[in-house]
């Protein structure tokens, strides 16, 4: 029989994800920076996504919470935030970023909705942001590029439009 804090420890290696406090978000800096990059919604959440500038700040995805105050009292505000951490920390095979923040914006279906859709919710959502960031990567051209396609393309220029006296 296991005892009160032996549960799950026993071979428990798998792919979950642990919040450490530097792998978390905290500063209001970092989550404004997060609501200027890609965004998510869900039924349960908005993710927001934005990528780290600099190689010193690289190694691991950080995930910050916010559960506004529109939604309850703080004992429902800390439910949903609970419920999503834990979504996050067990949910299988999520494709996150090493140099990429997370903000996860909680709505009150998160309460009701079940555990495992949550959980497959939240894979798909950083599964789509960074489908989009591989879309918008493929799709750059560079700055030169543009020019010579202008000069290729067969469209009529259109002249200035002068009027008689």
């Amino acid at each position: 029989m296991q005892e009160r804090g032996d549960a799950g420890s026993e071979g428990d290696t798998g792919d979950k994800i642990r919040l450490r406090p530097q792998a978390r978000l905290k500063k209001r800096a970092d989550f404004l920076k997060a609501s200027k990059g890609q965004r998510v919604h869900g039924g349960a959440f908005t993710l927001q996504a934005v990528r780290r500038k600099g190689p010193a700040e690289a190694d691991l995805p950080r995930f910050g919470f916010t559960v506004t105050k529109k939604l309850g009292g703080a004992v429902v505000r800390n439910r949903i935030r609970r419920r999503l951490k834990e979504a996050l920390r067990l949910a299988p095979n999520l494709s996150t970023c090493r140099d990429y923040d997370y903000v996860i914006l909680g709505r009150q279906s998160a309460l009701q909705q079940e555990f495992k859709a949550l959980q497959e919710e939240l894979g798909r959502a950083i599964s789509e942001v960074h489908a989009r960031r591989e879309a918008s990567r493929l799709h750059k051209t560079r700055p030169g590029d543009r020019d010579k396609a202008a000069s290729r393309s067969n469209t009529v220029r259109a002249t200035p439009f002068k009027m008689k006296d």
